[in-house]
């Protein structure tokens, strides 16, 4: 599937098991917001990722049956995310969320977002969605310095906990762009890598008929939909978004409710 730009370590060994559950993801080398139509492009670098199927099969044996109420390893499960904000259009989604019952993963921008909305940030975590980073100032990590990605990282994780009590354990690297030193800084600093198999391309369009049709033509079950509330026709979208696909059978979770039994492990990258 084609991969949003999102404008707004050496890949670990597998074993025999987990090569059979996991994928290789090419991740395009963008020379500006370009979107990477097609996973074979030269000058794509691969990147292996963790299917939520093969974290949920790999989890340590004995380990908790369900995560909340819902076992993803029996219902046919899907995540909501949310990058770049939060926003002015945040508040109204968070009422749509509450409304449907619905939780969402946000991650979160520090620059502008988190430092203009703490409020938001508090409520996210109070009403039950799993709050992320989307780096500090979305600079491409794979353009910059060790020390540039750090603070990066660094900065939302701490202004997040200051704010909720609880430190992030998930990332998304802006435009999906990632490397080995990415995944390396990720792991020194707690962080799991989350990319996703649905976008809506929301920044193209302010179509919210549009924004709800893109989505509903790729989910999947395990599948992770990236929009972002940053976007006038995205909040609107919602909730014909999350109405057509309960009606399918589906049951909307945060990215951890998606892993459990297994969980994000740092340094790892997460996609359906």
């Amino acid at each position: 599937m084609s991969l949003s730009t999102d404008k707004t370590p050496t890949p670990k060994r597998a074993t025999k098991k987990t090569r059979e559950t996991r994928r290789t993801l090419r991740l395009p080398a963008f020379a500006s917001a370009a979107v990477c139509l097609a996973l074979t492009l030269s000058g794509c670098a691969q990147v292996d990722t963790t299917a939520p199927s093969a974290a949920r099969t790999e989890a340590v044996h004995g380990a908790p049956a369900t995560f909340g109420t819902v076992d993803c390893r029996e219902a046919k499960c899907i995540a909501l995310t949310f990058d770049a904000g939060p926003s002015e259009n945040s508040a109204r989604l968070l009422d749509v969320l509450k409304e449907k019952k619905v939780p969402a993963t946000f991650f979160l921008l520090g620059k502008r977002h988190i430092e203009k909305y703490p409020h938001l940030v508090k409520r996210m975590a109070a009403e039950g969605h799993e709050v992320a980073s989307h780096t500090w100032d979305h600079k491409i990590l794979t353009r910059i310095s060790d020390a540039q990605i750090r603070d990066e990282l660094k900065r939302p994780n701490d202004a997040i906990e200051r704010l909720t009590g609880r430190k992030p354990t998930l990332m998304r690297p802006p435009q999906g762009r990632t490397d080995a030193h990415v995944h390396r800084i990720a792991k020194e600093m707690g962080l799991a890598e989350v990319l996703w198999s649905v976008t809506a391309k929301d920044y193209t369009t302010d179509d919210s008929a549009l924004i709800t049709k893109r989505v509903l033509a790729q989910a999947d079950r395990d599948g992770i939909i990236l929009l972002h509330d940053i976007y006038p026709g995205t909040v609107p979208a919602v909730p014909g978004i999350i109405d057509a696909l309960k009606r399918r059978g589906f049951v909307f979770v945060t990215v951890p409710q998606l892993l459990a039994p297994g969980k994000a492990e740092p340094g790892e990258v997460y996609r359906p």
